[in-house]
Order: structure tokens, then sequence, then C-alpha cells
């Protein structure tokens, strides 16, 4: 078994690095130093800097950047990333062969997602990301002209060009209910409440928003639609794997997930839940025969595309095991509280965010007075080599309320140096402002979001 001794008796070794990198090319020492610790709180394990060094050396990393936009996609770990490879090489020798034989075996990746998250295999379909997911949801329910949508202003601007497009297609309508930020889950639930309509047919909402990361009360929202005949779509890309739950627990109808988020999956993996008896009433997004009418893998079917992409989700769920969901979420939660903290007391700093326990966990969003988010982020780029999200609320008069600022989002990888120095380089400019641009070598450098 890995432990402290083990670690630091390699210390005095020849190739230390060597060795402790290849040490962590497997599940087995992840799990290992998990089961060190499993006589302690999962809060008590987040401020353990020894344990989570051991949870790093597992990546391979740039260390002149501090990435603090995990937000968008993570980087997953060298075990997951040698399994692409690994499969692919695979893949490559006899693509008609070795690439079915894969995509055949994928179904173990479906039934071990399914057992960690709550819910029936032949519920669960694999898609390339959370917009693919949800798009099969937006575009495959049977909806008439007249007949209404309630979502929120701070969803997610491709799911909300999705059903601006249905509004053009179909002639149905759309409203977007306004929310401050932060709120509380009894105002947001409020909101929905009052704005359904006798056309309502569908509440489409976040677990948690792309933004501030804003929690919403989805159990609560499910019942209510379904009390009234109504179904719920769930954008759950920032949430499964991010902080514990069951998606059964969870009541709603669809909820779509981006695996190269918050489960360190390859690139170009989610999944869709389906409810089981909205399967064979669902339209795919690419046809099938009607005999998978009512198969959940009838919304896997894409064409030809590289099985190796899914088959290491295996990979990456078995890491996110080994950590152990309830540590990994006190550990996000560690980080984000640690530089939100110490930027919140200042007058000009601006928290978006509730940072009450179960609230947030790895995706807080933080604005200073009289600067321009986008300015601070390229900041932070060129003085600080710091990646992170510039979020810039909706146009008026559309927007409402005020949802500008930086998204900062660590994980489990993230040092405590790397979000000291974000916090103390925000405390610099809320001080003395943004320094004048500058050009030439070491000037601005654009790094998208």
């Amino acid at each position: 078994m890995w432990n402290r001794r083990d670690f630091l008796r390699l210390g005095g070794a020849v190739g230390t690095a060597a060795l402790v990198a290849k040490r962590f090319n497997t599940i087995e020492h992840v799990a290992a130093a998990s089961a060190a610790v499993a006589d302690r709180t999962p809060e008590d394990v987040a401020q353990d800097e020894f344990y989570w060094r051991e949870i790093q050396e597992a990546f391979t990393l740039d260390r002149t950047l501090t990435n603090l936009n995990n937000g968008n996609s993570c980087p997953s770990p060298r075990v997951v990333h040698e399994a692409v490879k690994r499969y692919m090489d695979m893949a490559n020798m006899l693509p008609v062969q070795y690439n079915n034989m894969i995509g055949r075996n994928v179904g173990t990746v479906r039934r071990r997602l399914a057992a960690e998250f709550g819910c029936d295999a032949s519920e669960l379909a694999l898609t390339r990301n959370a917009s693919e997911s949800l798009q099969i949801a937006q575009n495959g329910l049977d909806l008439k002209p007249g007949d209404e949508v309630l979502t929120t202003e701070q969803d997610y601007p491709r799911m909300l060009t999705t059903w601006d497009q249905r509004v053009r297609r179909d002639r149905i309508k759309v409203t977007r209910i306004q929310f401050p930020v932060p709120t509380t889950q009894d105002d947001l639930y409020q909101r929905f409440e009052r704005a359904i309509t006798p056309q309502t047919r569908v509440l489409h909402f976040c677990h948690i928003t792309n933004l501030t990361g804003q929690l919403f009360p989805v159990q609560r929202l499910s019942r209510l639609a379904r009390s009234s005949g109504m179904l719920t779509i769930v954008d759950g890309a920032h949430a499964l794997a991010h902080f514990p739950f069951k998606l059964r627990d969870l009541e709603c109808d669809y909820y779509g997930v981006s695996l190269h988020k918050w489960l360190l999956a390859p690139l170009g993996n989610g999944l869709l839940y389906v409810r089981k008896e909205n399967i064979a009433k669902t339209w795919p997004l690419q046809a099938v025969p009607d005999r998978q009418a009512n198969d959940i893998t009838k919304f896997e079917a894409i064409g030809t595309h590289p099985e190796a992409l899914r088959a290491a989700v295996a990979e990456a769920l078995a890491f996110h095991q080994a950590i152990g969901a309830e540590r990994k979420a006190a550990r996000l939660r560690y980080l984000t509280l640690r530089w939100a903290n110490q930027v919140k007391s200042h007058p000009k700093i601006k928290l978006l965010s509730n940072l009450e326990p179960g609230q947030t966990w790895g995706v807080a969003m933080v604005s200073i007075d009289g600067i321009d988010p986008r300015a601070l982020s390229q900041h932070m780029m060129d003085r600080y080599r710091i990646v992170v999200n510039a979020v810039v609320g909706g146009d008026p008069p559309a927007q409402v309320f005020d949802y500008s600022g930086l998204r900062v989002t660590p994980n489990v990888y993230t040092t405590l140096e790397e979000v000291d120095t974000f916090a103390q380089a925000m405390l610099d400019v809320a001080k003395n402002g943004l320094p004048a641009p500058t050009t030439g070598r070491g000037g601005r450098s654009g790094i998208g979001n």
C-alpha cells in the first residue's frame, strides 16, 4: 500500500521524479493513497496537502500556466490519456475490426456510469458532450405552435440558441426567467412556479449554472412539472462528478452532461439520462429503425466515430472512484473558499456565488467594481499566466441582473500557491486598478474560453 513512509523513502532515491510519475500511472496507487486517509472526514482530507500532492502526480501538466478554467474542459489523468492512445493504436491496426470490437465493449462503460451515478443502464446514452445530450431532448420532443418552454436567461447559450431555432421552425414560445446571483433555491422555485401558464409544456434549467455555479432545486422543480403534466430537461454539464448526488433522486425527465469536465474523461464525451417512460416518445438526432424506438442506444446513433474516446471513460470513472466523490467535492470547495475568503472583504470585490455549505464547490464568480472582466482576464494571463474565464452578462434590455465577472474553476490538481496567487492578483487590481496595456514580447496573448 502506498503511504507516507513509502513516499518519503523514495525521496532519497536516484530518479525520484521518474519513480513517482511511474507509480502514479495506475489507478491502484491513487486508490491506495485514498485508503490511507479513509478514516478521516472529507473536509479534513481536503486540507491535507500531502494527499493532494499525490493526486496531482497523476497528471501531466504545464505548470508555467495556472488553469482556473476547468469549467470549460479538464485535462485527463495520465492513465486516461494513455488509455485513449492505447485504444487508438488498437483501432488503427484494422479499424473495421478493432474499432467495432471496442465499440461492442463500451456497454461496460454505460453500466458502470449508471451504477455510479444512480440510474438504470437502460436509461443512459453515451454522447459527445452536454450540448448534444440536451439537443436530443430539445429537438426530440413533439411540440406544437403555441406550446411554451420555460428556461432562464442564464442558461447555456447553445441551449438557448436551440430553443430559438424551434421558435423559428415550429412557432413554439420560449420564456426566459431572470434571477439575481447569488440567490436561493426557494427564490428560483417561486420564479418558475409564477411563470407557468396553461401553455407550458417544458421546464428547462441548469443543475448548477455554467456562470456562477448557482444551484437549482432540481427535485422540487421536477415534481412541480410532473404534477402538471410537464417535462423537465436539466443541464448537468457542471454537476455530475463535481459533487455527490444520484440521478434517480432528481426525478427529472432528461439530464445532459459533458464528461470531459468534472469526470476528467477525454474530450468528446458526454451522457444523456432519459427517464424510461420518455425514451420511446423522444426522437433521436439521427434516424434509426422503428424497432429501436424504446432503446436508449438510439440516441448514440451518430455513424462511424472513434470508440477509443468512449472506452477510455472507464479509466476516468475509476480515477474518480479512487479519489472518492465526497473527498473530491470537499477539496474543490476548500480551494474555492481559500481564494474567496481572501478577497470577499474588499469593498470593490463582489462575489456572485453562494458560498454557504451545500451550495458551491468548484465553480464561483467574482468581479471588481469598475473593471471589465475581459480586461481583467487578459491581465491575469499577461501578468500571472493564469487562465480564467471572463463572463459578460446579456445585452440590455434583456439583462435585468448583473452576472458579469471572472468564473473561477480550480480542480483536484490545483495547488494552494496557484489559488493564493489569483487572490493576491485580485486584491492588487482592486487596490491599484489595471496597468496600461503593453505590446511586444510578453504582451497580450489570447486564451480562448
